[in-house]
């Protein structure tokens, strides 16, 4: 593998604005957290004396809980979709033109979308337990979206088992794409299969009120601004730690 002229580098504008956009992100994120417990319907201030009826709906706290916990574990989800799309442009990218710039863009991309994979499947885990009733149910959705895990899994499983880096960067370059193919599936899922118990979460009328809306698109904006920031702090490490690699090579052969 080489590095071409046309490589993609770090430590331009995109680098110097990133501290920027992770605040932004936190900022939006917790505000967007803290209105789904004070403004989002059917109940504002976040308890309920038993069961209540509220806007003809009965609620309780565990319909509550179940309830505020969609505002993290949607706009999470739809990050670690992000990253996993970043990661597929950039696997293509590499088996272009191998150049390993790509294939390590493609690694920290993945990278970043475990760290969101993990938050859907624990903040999804107590929604299905309050909303379903269980801790776990084969829902097409859940289902699919566990392969995605497994298969971001074994993404790093893939690349630790080969040596060679030339190989290694082609191997998971290939997997990453097979491996974006589920997600698509697991958006579109709940349409396929109308059953599903699943919510339909994307709609042309977004389904939501504008109390709800807004902490929404509160916390998926700070979301798609935190997976971009960590993503490119995380590739300046890696890209540093490469070039002192590169750096004792040299040095070595001297």
């Amino acid at each position: 593998m080489n590095r071409t002229g046309k490589s993609p580098r770090v430590g331009e504008v995109w680098d110097r604005v990133t501290p920027l956009v992770l605040v932004v992100g936190a900022i939006l994120s917790t505000a967007g957290f803290v209105l789904a417990f004070t403004l989002a319907g059917p109940v504002n201030g976040a308890s309920v004396n038993g069961v209540e009826l509220i806007g003809g709906q009965m609620v309780a706290n565990q319909l509550l809980f179940s309830q505020k916990i969609f505002y993290w574990h949607v706009p999470v989800a739809i990050a670690s979709f992000l990253a996993l799309t970043v990661e597929a442009y950039y696997s293509v990218r590499f088996l272009m033109t191998r150049d390993a710039a790509f294939d390590l863009r493609a690694q920290v991309a993945t990278e970043v979308s475990f760290v969101f994979v993990v938050a859907v499947m624990v903040t999804g885990v107590p929604w299905t337990r309050f909303e379903w009733g269980v801790w776990w149910t084969w829902d097409p959705r859940l289902t699919t979206y566990l392969i995605l895990m497994l298969l971001v899994i074994a993404y790093f499983v893939l690349r630790a088992a080969i040596d060679d880096p030339e190989r290694k960067a082609a191997f998971s370059s290939v997997f990453g794409i097979i491996m974006f193919v589920d997600v698509p599936i697991c958006m579109l899922i709940t349409r396929l299969i109308p059953s599903s118990v699943h919510p339909v979460v994307f709609r042309t009328d977004s389904g939501l009120s504008p109390d709800m809306l807004i902490p929404f698109l509160l916390s998926l904006f700070g979301m798609l601004c935190v997976v971009y920031g960590l993503f490119r702090l995380r590739l300046r490490t890696a890209e540093l730690s490469e070039r002192v690699e590169r750096a004792k090579e040299l040095l070595d052969e001297e």
